[in-house]
């Protein structure tokens, strides 16, 4: 594989953890600098292709119907669904 160099900067505590944490698994701070890239930039990814598809199924005009939704309020104690999530 090949690989390209990049820096970033970090405060010291940060830097400190990732050190420890290195050496508490065996691993170089390089390794798991990668696998943290790795794992938001997989995340992110499907967090943006989850949002883009229902961004897609509104412009369709695919809603959940009231009764659905009511389903889905029930699951949850009425002190959530009073809960301002604005806030």
């Amino acid at each position: 594989m090949t690989t390209a160099a990049f820096t970033i900067r970090t405060d010291p505590d940060t830097l400190q953890r990732l050190d420890q944490l290195a050496k508490q698994l065996d691993r170089s701070r390089n390794y798991l600098a990668n696998q943290a890239l790795e794992e938001f930039l997989e995340l992110q990814a499907w967090q943006i292709g989850k949002v883009q598809a229902g961004i897609a199924a509104a412009e369709r005009g695919e809603f959940a119907a009231d009764g659905e939704m009511e389903r889905l309020f029930a699951k949850y104690p009425k002190s959530l669904q009073d809960t301002d999530v604005a806030s």
